[in-house]
């Protein structure tokens, strides 16, 4: 009788096996990582969907983004598995999608494996593209100049596969069994793609981690980490993060659920799967070459270099690229007495930039960079420009002793819309002949001249010395932004010299003087050239 009596006692006391909550549950990791080339936030969703005392099979989905406008999704499924030994055993896939800070997509597939114990880590994986490797970047676009070619590369970005690997200690400052505990890391990473203007992605990787399972203050089945880690490799250079990670158990927001007690390997179980953070890739201008040979505005591009070309020859060179041309200089031509002569609609450039259409038909912004002088010595005109000619970038120096007159650069006549742009303009006598930097010698409608720095120089015994002299009635200038100067030795140069009543246009200011040279002519029809110092011409 008093068995029978204590039997419904005992019932009431012992929790069903269909009461017992299980081992493991759903958790929800937050994470927050501040860097020194980027912050980034994640959200983990930890799911077990099969398990029993020692198995767990589970699914996980990661989201991530950071601040440079790059986020990626993980979807995975999982199985781990407890030894009597002690360690734990695991294996997992994920399909992973990327979209770049450039708003391309990537796909890739990750496998991975480790093996765990109270005071070992060992963790490795593999990343596998999917899909589409490559987008075009235009904004990557590059061209460059060799020899005479002016070359074309697209930019693309590319996804790359590798592996990474890791070991873990646990650094022995608590007792194996106690929840909290700190661990080291080390390992590295290669990743490679299949154009071999991409340098490999690899170099080490070292971690550090800072755990507390059960917080004080927080649900039951809380776990909060504190770690750093550190990377470097030669494209991407020197990486670091802090990080903090927040685990929210689900279970215990359902109704009567309650969460397991674990031993520590049991918690183990449930561990961050450990794994590169991103779909890996590279951007760059990493397409095929092209020999680029049109601007984008269709205009023919031609360069010559002074290793190919004399300066003899330099002048017949830039005549045969023709009308509306693109010629790009390089290095020093000594022309003598040989004018070169531009052609309508003509452009030539020393340093500078310009934009440049492929083959293929994607642009790219040329920068020269390239030293362009040409010299000419007792010749009338060392360079002579033509209706809607353009000068970059260029220096022209012209010398004369004796009778001859030194002209470094002259407008043609009855031209009109020429720019000449950041060159530099010279012309130096030393005999009685006269010496012009630069002069307009026709009806030259709507002339830029800008950025310029224009200098001429005379002796003893020269006649007149003009840095800038404008003539013709019914031309216009605009002239800002250079840099004039003129000397002689026998008396007072011409800054700038009006032969005619040229029209000087609004917006003509910014320009520097230096020296004594004075202005003269004939007063423009309207407007004067504005100087730093509060002078103007007339």
């Amino acid at each position: 009788m008093c068995l029978l009596a204590a039997a419904p006692a005992l019932a009431q006391t012992t929790p069903s096996p269909a009461l017992q909550p299980p081992k493991w549950g759903a958790h929800l990791d937050l994470e927050g990582k501040l860097g020194t080339t980027r912050a980034l936030g994640e959200g983990d969703l930890f799911v077990p969907l099969l398990q029993n005392g020692t198995t767990l099979l589970f699914g996980n989905v990661k989201a991530r983004m950071d601040d440079s406008a790059s986020s990626e999704g993980n979807y995975g499924l999982g199985v781990r598995h407890m030894l009597e030994s002690g360690w734990n055993l695991g294996t997992y896939g994920f399909f992973d999608r990327r979209r770049t800070e450039h708003a391309n997509y990537f796909n890739q597939i990750t496998v991975g494996v480790e093996a765990l114990s109270l005071n070992w880590d060992f963790r490795a994986n593999a990343y596998i593209p999917e899909g589409r490797r490559s987008h075009q970047v235009d904004s990557l676009n590059e061209a460059y100049i060799t020899g005479t070619q002016v070359y074309f590369r697209g930019g693309e970005e590319r996804s790359l596969g590798g592996f990474d690997a890791e070991i873990g200690y646990r650094v022995p400052v608590f007792e194996a069994t106690a929840d909290r505990q700190l661990r080291l890391f080390a390992g590295g990473y290669r990743f490679t793609s299949d154009s071999d203007l991409i340098s490999a992605v690899q170099g080490p990787r070292g971690r550090v981690e800072f755990t507390v399972d059960e917080v004080p203050g927080l649900w039951d089945g809380s776990r909060l980490t504190i770690g750093g880690e550190m990377q470097n490799d030669q494209p991407r250079g020197n990486q670091a993060f802090l990080s903090a990670r927040l685990r929210i158990p689900l279970q215990v927001f359902g109704a009567g659920r309650q969460v397991a007690s674990l031993t520590p390997m049991e918690r183990r179980m449930t561990d961050p799967v450990v794994r590169d953070i991103d779909v890996v890739a590279q951007a760059g201008a990493f397409g095929a070459q092209e020999t680029a040979t049109q601007t984008a505005s269709g205009s023919t591009l031609k360069v010559i270099t002074s290793g190919t070309t004399s300066g003899a020859n330099l002048g017949s060179e830039v005549t045969a690229a023709g009308a509306n041309s693109t010629v790009i200089l390089s290095g020093t031509f000594e022309a003598g007495t040989v004018q070169v002569n531009m052609t309508a609609g003509q452009t030539l450039v020393g340093a500078g930039s310009l934009t440049v259409r492929s083959p293929s038909g994607r642009v790219a912004t040329l920068n020269t960079n390239t030293t362009a002088t040409i010299n000419g010595s007792a010749a009338a005109t060392v360079l002579q420009m033509n209706s809607n000619a353009t000068v970059i970038g260029l220096t022209v120096n012209a010398t004369a002793s004796g009778a001859s007159n030194a002209l470094a650069g002259i407008m043609a006549g009855a031209a009109g819309g020429i720019k000449i742009l950041n060159s530099t303009f010279t012309a130096t006598v030393s005999g009685t002949g006269g010496a012009i930097a630069l002069r307009s010698g026709g009806a030259n409608a709507n002339t830029l001249i800008s950025g310029n720095t224009l200098t001429a120089t005379g002796g003893s015994t020269s006649g007149v010395v003009t840095t800038l002299g404008l003539d013709n009635v019914g031309s216009d200038y605009t002239v800002t932004g250079n840099t004039m100067s003129g000397s002689k030795g026998n008396g007072t140069a011409n800054l700038v010299n009006f032969t005619a009543a040229v029209t000087i246009n609004a917006g003509s200011i910014d320009n520097v003087r230096s020296g004594t040279a004075i202005c003269s002519g004939v007063a423009p029809a309207s407007g004067s050239i504005a100087f730093t110092n509060g002078t103007t011409c007339p």
